[in-house]
This record gives structure tokens, sequence and C-alpha cells, in this order.
């Protein structure tokens, strides 16, 4: 289905169907599972190449450095882009091709390195950054596109259906190996490669992501420049010249509301990041009872499964957390339903130091799915208000900076964290991972205004709309 789109000036976005809203956040699905493929599988892959647990998020700084640099860059492009393909769609596109290339060649990086003469762990690296960036380019428009097409009192709805998205991703990308496992293939290699199970999980992953993104290109219809100046009020276009100096402005002038969700967003991907990373770790040392040098074990990649496993429930939970999103936000209001996720993750890190029967992680699993079903619909649902139609794309490119800036500090610090201060107990720095979420929440109940209380200056501060 199509929006209906008219030159009628000064008129309102229309409100879109719910099969429209799925048909242009559908390529989230493949997105989000590749994303599971890679949060799942990359500390497994990358110690099957010969990383140390306290290297890994060194190599893990691959892709919140690459999100730094690509979403705000493709957002500024986004916004000043129009193409007989659209203005978002192409980024999907280019996207999507590059990171399929780069999930089949990840987990073969050692049988590429063989014909290259490469260092196997460069070339890898090099395969997780390719993916990383490519994720993003197709990332960040999905996020633009709800602000391009959706009437502001649909942003929560819109979101959520994101969410849901990406949950069923998630959890098919999370929980692939271990299913292809359960179905006989192999998920033990010799040392210093990739078990087959991973590999062929990442084939079809490549297969989804593709079939997903051309699923909203060719379903979906974006909104002409024309009729973006006729939701301003028929105010002129103006063409203009844009710089990438300007990204810069731009964050210089970021609305109050978007600096301060920045500071919860911090604290909430702080915690996931230490959850993906050292998960595997974490499981293998604390309830495997494994050397943190021991990465080559059928005990380790079954450590290995049961986190893709566990990544697989928290996804599948916030499925239908995104569903109540909606009705406990119009209940108890936006801030406050994300406070309450928010604890409610923190809760299930700290949950898994103590649950020592691994058939009984799945309810810390629970905490964390309500936490990441708001963490991907919340923050922007909270945000959409305050930030101007015409910087749409670049401004969910500088909100990006606040999740992927805390990455970096975790990627940097995390590793030495680990080995000198917990003695390779990942599972001790998981726990800081839930404090950080709790902060969070404390932050959110603290410093965010209420929706009620957002400004409506921005409106009236656009003047003219730029393409």
């Amino acid at each position: 289905m199509e929006p209906s789109h008219s030159s009628l000036s000064g008129r309102k976005k229309p409100n879109l169907s719910m099969a429209q809203i799925i048909n242009m956040s559908m390529g989230f699905l493949g997105i989000q599972m590749a994303f599971g493929l890679q949060n799942g599988n990359a500390s497994r892959i990358l110690a099957n190449f010969g990383a140390d647990v306290h290297e890994l998020s060194w190599f893990w700084l691959v892709a919140p450095i690459t999100g730094l640099i690509v979403q705000p860059i493709i957002g500024h492009m986004g916004d000043h882009t129009w193409s007989p393909l659209g203005r978002r769609k192409p980024y999907f596109l280019i996207g999507a091709v590059l990171c399929a290339i780069g999930l089949v060649m990840l987990p073969n990086a050692a049988s590429a390195t063989q014909m290259m003469a490469a260092n196997v762990l460069l070339l890898a690296v090099i395969f997780l950054a390719m993916m990383d960036a490519s994720i993003n380019v197709a990332m960040e428009p999905f996020r633009a596109l709800v602000g391009d097409m959706l009437p502001k009192h649909q942003a929560t709805i819109g979101f959520s259906v994101q969410t849901i998205l990406i949950g069923i991703g998630a959890v098919i990308g999370s929980d692939l190996p271990n299913w292809l496992t359960k179905w006989g293939v192999s998920n033990v290699a010799p040392k210093g490669f990739v078990a087959d199970n991973v590999i062929y999980a990442f084939y079809i992953g490549a297969a989804v992501l593709i079939l997903s993104i051309l699923y909203t290109i060719i379903t979906t219809k974006e909104y002409s420049p024309e009729e973006f100046a006729s939701f301003e009020g028929g105010k002129p276009i103006v063409k203009n010249e844009s710089k990438f100096s300007d990204i810069f402005k731009d964050f210089k002038n970021a609305p109050s509301q978007m600096k301060k969700l920045g500071i919860v967003q911090f604290f909430s991907w702080f915690a996931l990041f230490t959850m993906w990373v050292f998960t595997t770790s974490a499981l293998a040392t604390h309830h495997f009872m494994l050397s943190p040098d021991d990465t080559h074990s059928a005990e380790f990649n079954k450590a290995g499964d049961l986190t893709g496993s566990l990544f697989g429930s928290y996804n599948f939970y916030a499925i239908f957390f995104a569903f109540a999103l909606t009705p406990i936000a119009k209940f108890i209001g936006k801030k406050q339903t994300h406070a309450l996720a928010l604890t409610c993750g923190g809760l299930g890190l700290i949950s898994m130091y103590f649950i020592k029967d691994i058939n009984n992680l799945w309810i810390s699993m629970v905490g964390l799915g309500f936490a990441w079903a708001s963490i991907l619909a919340m923050p922007y649902a909270m945000l959409i208000d305050s930030i101007p139609q015409r910087k749409m794309g670049v401004y969910m490119g500088i909100f990006n900076f606040f999740i992927v800036i805390p990455q970096i500090i975790n990627g940097i610090f995390g590793g030495p964290i680990v080995s000198n201060i917990f003695g390779n107990q990942a599972m001790d720095y998981v726990v800081v991972g839930g404090v950080c979420m709790l902060i969070g929440a404390v932050v959110t109940m603290i410093f965010i205004k209420s929706e009620d209380e957002t400004p409506k200056e921005i409106e009236e501060e656009i003047q003219q709309v730029h393409f």
C-alpha cells in the first residue's frame, strides 16, 4: 500500500494504516537479523580466530566507531537527497548489499586468509567493519523514515512496529545457529575456523536481509519535496548547497530534550554493549566453569550457542512488550514507561550472576526484553516532537552519538577492567552493566520532560523547507 499523496497546501500528514507502517519497516527485520547474528556470534568468531577475552571489547569498537561516523553523514545526505527511488530508500539498498557481503565473508575469514596470506584476525575485523558500516547505512534511514512518513501522534506506534519487527529478526538471527545445530549441522570446527552452523546461519541472514529491504523498497512510496512543503503550510522549497560541516552546527544547536535523552542513552547502551560483548565469556566461566583461556572446546561453543539462545529470548519477549508500549505509555506516560523498562532490564542483567541453573536464565531475559523494546522505541518517540521535519535524518544520526560513544568508552576500558579488576570473570562486569541500566532509569525520571512539557517552538522555528 502507498500513502495517499495530494498537492493541497498546508495539509497535515495523513494517518497511515497498520499495513503501510509494517511495509515501511519490514526491512528492519532483515537488518536486525544481521545484527542478531553479529551480536550473538562476533565474540565467538573472534575467539575461534584466536582473540583473548580482554581483547574482545577492542575488536567490538569497530561497530560504534563506524556508527559514529556513518549515521550522521547518511542522515545529512538523506535530508538533501531526492531520486527516482526516493529519499531514504537508496541508502537502504546500498547498505543491504554491502552488509550481505560482510555476512558471507566474516565467518569465512580463515579460508579467505589462506588465499590472501593475511592475518586472520585483521581480515575478520575488516569484514566486521564492513558489516557494521553497512548496517548503519541501512539502519539510520529507517528511523528517519518514521519521522518523514508518520504524523507525530503515530510516532509511538511507528517505532513500536519497528521494535516488533526488530524483535522477530533478532530472535531468528540469535537462535539460528542453535537451531541449525539441533537440525544436525555441526557446531564444532577445527582450531582457527568457524563451525558450520554459524557459517550457514550467516548465509541465511544475508538472503533474508536483501529480501526484506527489497520488500520495503517495493511497497513504500516516500513523499516528494513538494508534499513535504505542503505539510509545512505550503512554504517554498529552497534548494541549498549542503555541507558536511553543517552536521557540527546541527549538533551544537540540538534541542535540550535530545541532550537529556542522550544521557539516558549513554547508560542504556553502555549496559547493552557490556552484555553483547561479554555474555559468552561470562557464561563460560561463571556457569560452565571453564578457564578464561578455553575458547576452542565443545563446552565453550555450548556457551556460545546458549548466548545466542538467550539473546533470542530477550528479543522474543521484546516483541510482546512492544505491543504493550503504546497502552502503557498512554496510561503512565512515556518517560515513566521507559524508566520502568530500564529498571527491569538492569535487574535482569544483575540476576544473571545469581541464577546458577542455565535453564532458569530465561527469567533474566524477560527484564531485558522489556528494556530492549523500550530502548528501541521510547527515546525516539520522546525525541521526535523536538526536532524539525527538514532535519529529521541528520538529527536521528546525531542522536546515534549518544549510542555509540558509551560503546566506544566501554570498548576501550571494558576488556582491561575484566582482565585486571575482575580476574577475567566477565560475569562481574555484566553486573556493572545492570547497574548502569538502573542509573539510566533514575536519570529518565529526574531529567526528561514529560510529553506534555515538551516545547513546541521547533515548529515555529521552521521558515523554509530545505532539500
